[in-house]
């Protein structure tokens, strides 16, 4: 969800794509057949693989205890030839959020952990400042729901060679601020899922590694799975073999497994928590983990999270919710979906750092088309109406001049030529405005053209005022949420403006970091540049808000923000400090 707006102007740079081979027609299959599933999805797997260069995927279909279909696709090993197949382990990345959560409403029947207690409560240890006096507690409740306030990421030593243990999160989160406070947005954590695996450990006496074989794997009857610190498989950019980095936090996105495995844990869910003769969850965590936690919150816009799955962003027309997680690592992607209405089920896993947008629609497609199978039941998404184009107003031209925060980080628009004229990600866009008050996106080609492309047509941009913010919801299909935010000039203390300049890492970086980071001032905004070797082309720019003489912190809404850059003297010098790294101003 955080991703979708970046996919969707990556998508704008391969506006055409096709695939010679038309796709399969259905030959009027008896029900329950999928016979027509496997086919069209064969057919969309290689025509996904072609043309975003995937080198390897496999694919599980699972209806109720059934595993109906499982293949691979392409290559585990391209280099030594060994073809991918339903037992081919991949990372499955941030899929391991669902175990995690898994564990913790185990421990949670057992009397171990009250998830609407405060996580210290499970973990004394953990402590984390906090700049909102009246808030609640972090609870594991709000940790798995991504709304605990905590910080996305601590960065330093997140993604490297030689990972730290995961649980060295709970010391360096002592210095940290909550970002937002608990409840108030949705805001993912790959750190609160590390501070649940500590308690994991605490509370249930062994390691984590170690208790999740125990607990999940080993009774679930699958082999092939295991958390474990590093990475041990290969990935692929464009079919070209890169160095795969560790993740610390290994309970937030450090599984290994395949699709048959995982297969296991979809038929645990139809099964209402039993693996053959074994209760591994109650009916009522089931249950649960799958209801809506952040319907009652003001900034929810109708993007929907239980307890450890996301109940938006994957739409079936006529088949009820879709509970799903995706797994997106900067080398591999992948992802799991369902239908708990219907008992059925979907599991992608791919090996390149390009499947990032093919596992969703493959994923997607599979669950309509055995929707279909099983039932019948077969409905297009509703129609986007699309309302008269119309001329902004002067009302409009004044609220989208400025700065906003958006999923792709800061974006300029200007209103000056009477059109509302959009920079971001070095690309140029045009929002439209329709005579329903929504707008709508043109791709501007040379940064002059404003056209109309295809991946944007479904979408929908709105601006809505919550506490005092000016927010830029979106509706994708029948999804809403938070694009963006206006961000207002505020004063730039002197002992900012006096640190503006080009900065380096001090100390030795075990794995990708950037080589330009740049802190600025941009019509009356503190703004931080940075540009990463991998990706020269890829400009990361976010807002600054001060808080106070020596502290400012990431400004907006959601994922990656509310995170402090801090004004440090040490070692007889001035520095920046920021999720654990420090940075030196560079000399001129």
């Amino acid at each position: 969800m955080p991703c979708r707006l970046l996919l969707l102007v990556a998508s704008t740079v391969m506006l055409f794509g096709g695939c010679a081979t038309p796709a399969p027609v259905s030959e009027g299959n008896p029900r329950g057949s999928y016979q027509h599933t496997e086919k069209y999805l064969s057919w969309l797997v290689d025509r996904e693989m072609a043309e975003n260069e995937i080198t390897g995927l496999s694919i599980a279909l699972v209806d109720d205890q059934q595993v109906i279909w499982q293949k691979g696709f392409g290559y585990a090993d391209l280099e030594n030839g060994i073809r991918a197949a339903p037992e081919t382990i991949y990372r499955a990345g941030s899929i391991a959020k669902l175990f995690t959560a898994a564990a913790i409403m185990q421990l949670a029947e057992q009397g171990k952990i009250d998830i609407d207690q405060p996580l210290t409560a499970a973990l004394p240890e953990f402590s984390i400042k906090s700049r909102f006096p009246t808030a609640g507690p972090v609870t594991p409740r709000n940790v798995m729901t991504h709304h605990s306030g905590l910080p996305s990421n601590f960065l330093r030593g997140m993604f490297v060679r030689d990972p730290a243990r995961f649980e060295s999160v709970v010391d360096s989160l002592r210095d940290e601020h909550l970002t937002f406070p608990p409840n108030y947005v949705f805001s993912y954590s790959n750190v609160g899922m590390a501070l649940l695996g500590a308690a994991v450990q605490k509370v249930g006496g062994a390691a984590f590694d170690e208790h999740m074989e125990r607990q999940f794997f080993r009774p679930l009857g699958m082999p092939h799975s295991s958390f474990t610190p590093r990475a041990i498989t290969k990935a692929y950019d464009r079919n070209k073999e890169i160095e795969v980095f560790s993740l610390r936090d290994m309970p937030a996105a450090n599984l290994l497994s395949n699709v048959t495995d995982l297969s296991q844990f979809l038929k645990m869910q139809f099964a209402d928590g039993k693996s053959g003769p074994q209760q591994i969850l109650s009916s009522a965590s089931i249950a649960e983990m799958l209801r809506v936690q952040n319907a009652d919150l003001p900034l929810t816009f109708n993007s929907y999270v239980g307890l450890g799955w996301m109940l938006s962003g994957i739409e079936v027309p006529g088949g009820g919710p879709v509970a799903s997680h995706g797994g997106s690592l900067p080398d591999s992607h992948s992802m799991m979906a369902m239908l708990p209405e219907h008992k059925l089920g979907v599991v992608v896993l791919s090996n390149s750092v390009t499947a990032h947008f093919a596992v969703s629609k493959i994923a997607g497609e599979a669950l309509r088309l055995m929707l279909e199978a099983k039932t019948g039941i077969r409905q297009s998404p509703a129609p986007v109406v699309r309302a008269r184009e119309r001329a902004p107003s002067s009302a409009e031209l004044r609220l989208f001049n400025g700065h906003f925060d958006t999923m792709v980080g800061l974006s300029k628009v200007s209103t000056e030529s009477g059109q509302i004229d959009v920079e971001a990600v070095g690309h140029h866009f045009r929002l439209v405005p329709h005579e329903d008050g929504l707008f709508s996106i043109k791709y501007k080609v040379f940064g002059l053209i404003p056209v109309h492309v295809g991946a944007f047509d479904d979408i929908r941009l709105s601006i809505a005022s919550v506490d005092g913010r000016q927010i830029v919801v979106g509706r994708i299909g029948g999804e809403s949420l938070i694009f963006g935010e206006k961000l207002n000039p505020t004063s730039i203390p002197e002992s900012f403006l006096q640190r503006i300049g080009q900065y380096e890492i001090i100390g030795k970086i075990d794995g990708p970091s950037p080589d330009h980071i740049v802190l600025k001032e941009d019509d009356g905004l503190l703004v931080g540049e940075v540009r990463f070797p991998e990706i020269p082309e890829l400009l990361l720019r976010i807002g600054f808000r001060p808080v106070s003489d020596d502290e400012a912190v990431t400004d907006g809404l959601g994922s990656g923000r509310g995170d402090t850059l801090r004004l440090i003297h040490e070692d007889n010098e001035e520095r920046l400090g920021f999720s654990g790294y420090r940075l030196r101003k560079k000399l001129n």
